[in-house]
């Protein structure tokens, strides 16, 4: 979820060592307690600054179990990317934080490894594919060995839509492939309708559509071998280079907001809202306070692949939390998270205030929300990829710093036309294996 979430997953940044950092701590870790107790405890939480998710499920925690309270803190993403570390490896290490990336964190073994919870909970009922990103293997690559978190919502990234400007462009339903969204976008600039708002200042918000566009052109797998690190995988390929055109094509077409590295992510969604764009590319933790802006005159669909028969492939990622390894209550904390995932309640509050399918038991329902609301069509279209099994994780999370180091400014370069697709895709991969190198 992100900012007002976004950059939920995108924004990442460098993390340092943690001061002591030892051995990876063994996968089977020591006996844990499902039992909550009745013991007054203090949970102490870390959180990303400006979501009222954390605090809205903490408060309904608390209401139904009085003897735990929480203690929040909360920082900017990038702030809280920073402070990772440090905070982990502290005395007062936090019980339960907002994991900016996992790799790192894990090597310096400052997570808890979920996997005792994970058997004494039963999270084996999770479909596997909503925990894999979050598992983290001996030689750091993500996507299969221990567990190191959880999420609060499962998020789905797709393309909002104004419906009144897209009655105005002809637009009667969502496209089917990628050249019938690209003949929307011609069509709405020519009829006077910006056709794209998308920040790309201080983090590359355009990422969203370039990842869009690279998800379709290419065997999924490849980006998320890629991501997760996986021997041989490169960024330097056909279908990144495809994508990186289209940017530049776009760019050059004027199809992306005038001065969009000057347009921050609050300001983006500002300016959808009230009605200056066709198209934002985003996920649906904006979905209800979209529903609340313009009520009645959003839709939203996941992006189109090339032909109206293949499937949909988009990012979707767990808003992650983890334990931090010297955390005080680990168990109360793992309680908290199981709870999140199974109560009514909490589940309701995942999907009205978090705007993102619950997750958990493949068994239990998802709580339904309005109809006709954007909330339930991002709803929809969550049900609908895990259907296709399209999920993807963000490029965005590579590393911890590829994000800040190669993704932003060379996207900011490519769409005011100073850096090349083919300079953009090569710089990528440079930055990429220059991080693993050290």
């Amino acid at each position: 979820m992100t900012t007002a979430a976004v950059v939920p997953l995108a924004l990442v940044g460098a993390a340092c060592s943690a001061p002591g950092s030892g051995e990876r701590a063994p996968a089977g870790g020591g006996p844990v307690s499902t039992s909550l107790g009745t013991e007054k405890v203090t949970l102490n939480m870390y959180a990303e600054t400006g979501f009222p998710l954390a605090k809205a499920l903490a408060d309904e925690f608390t209401r139904q179990h009085p003897n735990v309270t929480f203690k929040v803190r909360e920082d900017q993403f990038t702030v809280l990317v920073e402070n990772a570390p440090r905070v982990l490896a502290g005395d007062n290490a936090p019980d339960i934080i907002r994991l900016p990336t996992m790799v790192d964190l894990v090597k310096d073994n400052l997570l808890k490894n979920l996997d005792p919870y994970f058997k004494a909970y039963g999270w084996d009922k999770f479909p596997a594919s909503q925990l894999a990103q979050l598992r983290v293997n001996k030689d750091g690559q993500r996507g299969s060995g221990p567990l190191y978190g959880l999420g609060l919502g499962y998020s789905v990234t797709g393309v909002f839509y104004n419906k009144d400007l897209a009655k105005k462009v002809g637009m009667t339903q969502p496209p089917t492939t990628v050249a019938e969204f690209e003949s929307l976008l011609a069509k709405a600039s020519k009829d006077g309708v910006q056709p794209i708002v998308q920040f790309n200042k201080n983090t590359a918000g355009i990422n969203f559509p370039y990842q869009a566009l690279q998800n379709q052109f290419t065997d999924p797998a490849q980006v998320n071998d890629w991501i997760f690190q996986k021997p041989g995988a490169t960024f330097d390929a056909p279908a990144s280079l495809k994508a990186a055109q289209s940017i530049e094509k776009w760019a050059k077409a004027g199809y992306f907001t005038k001065d969009a590295n000057a347009l921050d992510y609050t300001n983006m969604v500002g300016d959808f809202a009230k009605g200056q764009g066709l198209f934002m590319f985003n996920g649906d933790w904006e979905s209800a306070n979209l529903d609340t802006k313009m009520p009645g005159n959003v839709g939203f669909f996941l992006f189109p692949a090339e032909t109206a028969a293949g499937r949909h492939v988009a990012m979707s990622s767990p808003n992650t939390f983890g334990i931090g390894a010297r955390a005080e209550h680990p168990d109360v904390a793992a309680y908290f998270l199981n709870w999140l995932h199974t109560n009514d309640k909490a589940r309701k509050i995942l999907v009205d205030v978090g705007g993102s399918n619950p997750g958990g038991p493949a068994d239990l329902p998802v709580p339904q929300a309005k109809e006709d609301s954007v909330l339930a069509s991002t709803l929809k279209a969550s049900q609908q990829l895990a259907d296709e099994n399209g999920a993807v994780d963000f490029t965005a999370n590579a590393t911890g710093s590829i994000f800040a180091s190669a993704i932003t400014p060379e996207l900011q370069k490519l769409i005011v036309g100073q850096q090349t697709p083919e300079g953009y895709v090569k710089a990528v991969q440079k930055e990429y294996e220059k991080e693993l190198s050290r």
